[in-house]
């Protein structure tokens, strides 16, 4: 019996090592990728003629949509952003999805929105437009009262309404830099068969923001809030840049993203009842453009940047992950024909399985490390050497993904000017893998056994006005 039980531990501590060391090994690879991919893009820079641009009667026009639901906090602040960058011809359309709070009626004292009979073509069918209102001060300001559908239901009602060929999806707590829109028309009018760009998401927690304009970069004190911030550079910054330098993008931020509209419509909009439509309309994208021959691209750009709030408390924080832990597993699921077939190339074959590994099962087999390494050792199945090299290597990998990022955003873009934010980066880039990558690894597996009965949930996360401590 003792030689079965030293098997079964021994089998699990093998298998939760090598899982360290292959998920070592790829994100240095993807590290690797990423700083090829920032180099590029940097050397492209020097080149660019995205500001010439501006001033063209050829520029692509774009609508910028704006799902709503109970963004009282944020909303006014939002549309003033949307409403005053650099870019000569779009719109901006906000979908209130059937809020409960103020949403709608600061939108109208603010913005002196009045009521209009505007027909609209039905490409996707949606909730009941309650009505539709422009600002009589901002010519390019929409506003669409709907009945609650959900987030993805109110973007495909933006899809309906709006009169531009591409469209760029926004969450109504976010700010963008002025220079964003350019940059991502910019993208597509440089790859014809693009359909899909992401740009960068950041956290915003000690930024300046007045009326609507951002105008100085800095971290809190918060810790929450500093080690969220480490997550979102070593996402985007490492993770998204190196995937789309392989051609193998599988995700654009729902918070921020750019689509050609009838590339949209033609997959059937945004899925409803998905708590992960933006993972779910990229994988349809690339499925629709695999199974026609269309030869689509979906590309990454690390450069238009969009500052978002994040959760200010764990609370909020565990919901925000379980949800999109949930929102990934539904994908796979759905698209579960499409991995380790070779019809659809890199998606099928690397970057599905890829993300079966690391992100859906990943979670089980480290949570396995950390119980059964040290029960082995205590037995006297294993020696401390094992036990402690296996917590080093895993200290090690996520410690140089986080601290590679970080010289990668200081190098590249700088956006945080102050040497003690950076020394607060680095020193969280360090500790947020003794706890804060463990409770998360615990959010995911919980997430996993309660997908049956959380699938649909959306749930809500705190908003506060921006400026607010």
């Amino acid at each position: 019996m003792n030689d079965v039980v030293s098997t079964i531990f021994m089998f699990f501590n093998i298998c939760s090592a090598g899982y360290v060391v292959v998920v070592s090994v790829t994100y240095l690879i993807q590290l690797f990728y990423a700083f090829l991919g920032l180099k590029k893009y940097k050397k492209s820079l020097d080149y660019s003629t995205s500001s010439r641009f501006i001033e063209s009667e050829n520029i692509v026009p774009i609508s910028v949509l704006v799902p709503a639901y109970n963004e009282e906090q944020t909303i006014c602040d939002t549309v003033k952003n949307l409403i005053s960058l650099d870019y000569p011809n779009y719109e901006v359309v906000v979908i209130n999805d059937g809020s409960k709070d103020e949403t709608l009626k600061k939108l109208v004292e603010e913005f002196n929105l009045v009521e209009i009979n505007e027909p609209f073509k039905v490409s996707i069918s949606t909730e009941k437009v309650k009505g539709v209102y422009r600002s009589v001060n901002h010519i390019n300001l929409v506003v669409i009262d709907k009945e609650n559908g959900g987030k993805a239901d109110a973007l495909n009602a933006g899809i309906n309404i709006s009169q531009y060929p591409v469209f760029v999806s926004v969450d109504a707590d976010c700010v963008l830099e002025d220079t964003s829109l350019l940059r991502i028309v910019y993208s597509f009018m440089n790859d014809p068969d693009c359909v899909a760009i992401g740009g960068t998401v950041r956290i915003n927690s000690g930024c300046e923001i007045e009326n609507g304009k951002l105008k100085s970069v800095a971290l809190t004190g918060n810790a929450l809030f500093t080690i969220q911030t480490n997550e979102y550079l070593r996402d985007f910054l490492t993770g998204r840049i190196a995937l789309n330098e392989m051609g193998t993008l599988l995700i654009i931020s729902g918070a921020f993203g750019a689509f050609k509209k009838q590339a949209v419509i033609d997959v059937g909009g945004y899925t409803t009842k998905c708590i992960g439509e933006d993972i779910e309309l990229v994988v349809k994208l690339h499925k629709n453009s695999f199974q026609k021959n269309l030869g689509s691209t979906i590309r990454f750009m690390p450069d238009p940047v969009c500052w978002t709030q994040p959760p200010d408390n764990l609370k909020d924080l565990i919901k925000q992950r379980k949800r999109w832990h949930i929102g990934l597993a539904d994908t796979l699921l759905k698209h579960k024909d499409m991995i380790f077939n070779p019809r659809y190339k890199k998606i099928g074959m690397m970057t599905l399985p890829y993300f079966c590994f690391f992100d859906f099962i990943g979670p089980i087999i480290e949570m396995l490390g950390y119980f059964f390494v040290p029960l082995s050792w205590a037995l006297g199945i294993l020696d401390v050497k094992f036990m402690l090299g296996f917590y080093s290597l895993g200290l090690l990998y996520g410690t140089i993904l986080s601290v590679g990022s970080l010289l990668l955003e200081e190098n590249i873009f700088g956006k945080y000017p102050k040497l003690l934010d950076i020394l607060k980066l680095l020193f969280f880039a360090i500790v947020d893998n003794l706890g804060y990558r463990q409770i998360m690894t615990i959010i995911k597996i919980v997430a996993m056994f309660r997908f049956s009965k959380n699938k649909n949930q959306w749930g809500s996360i705190k908003r506060r006005k921006f400026g607010d401590k």
